[in-house]
């Protein structure tokens, strides 16, 4: 177990180096501005599940580029039927993803890499996404939202009421899959809520991002297998509703509960995500909720392979899981 009690201040910005962990270990750490550093034991910082990560972020990724080429077209004028196209919105190649996969992905790459959680490496990592395109589907930069932007480049997380945008909760999934009895001094909600608030700190999102990361960890702990429409119902009973009811652009609320309402309501992954992509509005950020979401739940051989085999850039999403 890490033991954390020097009365030395041990300075975030230097551990990114995995050899100084052992280091970080011994030492008291802080908080540098609005970023937080969290360590865990070595080789134990990942839970054993059945419910894979893998399953979660593809579910994710296939989700988003599903979604991408209606983003924010009007619910009834279009009909995505499963195949996974190209065109449209955003004028991309079929299988392409979006800001939601690529900042997804460098949360997962910044856990990989140091073996803890850093919001500072994860700020950093989100900036060499938002400059240089990396992480980004084919190095080509878009689809980031105001919030996101503003977080990253002021160096401070938005937590005005009108802040409350979807671009925490859609790269907060990886935190599902950290072993939380390896926190070191601070509770698994702080953490959640720490990483969150790199680019959105209002209490509604970090609320939001925290219900998604603990029902994802109820879905790695099987307590929704076989009967996921009823637990679900039995937490959230308001989302018994038509879908005319059911919201689907950015804000964070919404999202989830779109999101939710797709998984409540569909057997399998493929059914989910056709029903979040033709919910329209923010359709990439909803049927990516919903896939990571169903991913966990279902697995990744309940994913179509064709749908796997046309998402682009595999090597990239394989490079960051840890």
């Amino acid at each position: 177990m890490i033991s954390v009690g020097s009365n030395e201040k041990f300075d975030a910005e230097t551990c990114i180096d995995l050899s100084r962990f052992e280091e970080a270990c011994r030492c008291e750490v802080y908080r540098p501005f609005s970023f937080c550093l969290y360590i865990f034991s070595r080789g134990r910082i990942f839970m054993e599940t059945k419910h894979t990560l893998k399953a979660c972020i593809y579910g994710a990724a296939v989700g988003d580029a599903m979604g991408v080429p209606y983003e924010m077209a009007k619910r009834g004028t279009f009909t995505c039927d499963g195949t996974m196209v190209g065109g449209l919105a955003h004028n991309k190649p079929a299988g392409t993803w979006s800001d939601d996969t690529a900042m997804l992905l460098a949360t997962c790459d910044s856990i990989r890499e140091l073996g803890f959680i850093s919001t500072v490496d994860m700020r950093k990592k989100f900036l060499s996404w938002l400059n240089e395109g990396k992480y980004a589907c084919g190095g080509e930069f878009f689809g980031s939202g105001h919030t996101t932007r503003t977080a990253l480049i002021t160096g401070s997380g938005q937590d005005y009421e009108k802040s409350n945008g979807n671009g925490s909760l859609m790269r907060i999934a990886p935190l599902a899959f950290c072993n939380v009895n390896q926190f070191s001094g601070w509770t698994y909600e702080e953490v959640i809520e720490d990483v969150s608030a790199i680019t959105h700190a209002h209490k509604i999102s970090t609320d939001i991002c925290k219900e998604f990361v603990f029902l994802l960890n109820d879905v790695i702990h099987n307590h929704l297998d076989g009967h996921h429409t009823d637990y679900i119902l039995n937490i959230l009973p308001e989302l018994d509703v038509l879908e005319s009811e059911v919201d689907s652009g950015v804000f964070v609320k919404d999202t989830f509960f779109a999101a939710l309402w797709c998984f409540t309501f569909t057997d399998n992954f493929k059914d989910c995500i056709i029903k979040a992509v033709n919910l329209g509005g923010d359709s990439d950020t909803t049927a990516s909720v919903a896939g990571a979401l169903a991913g966990t739940y279902y697995g990744y051989d309940d994913i179509p392979q064709e749908w796997i085999d046309t998402l682009r850039d595999k090597d990239l999403i394989d490079s960051c899981l840890f």
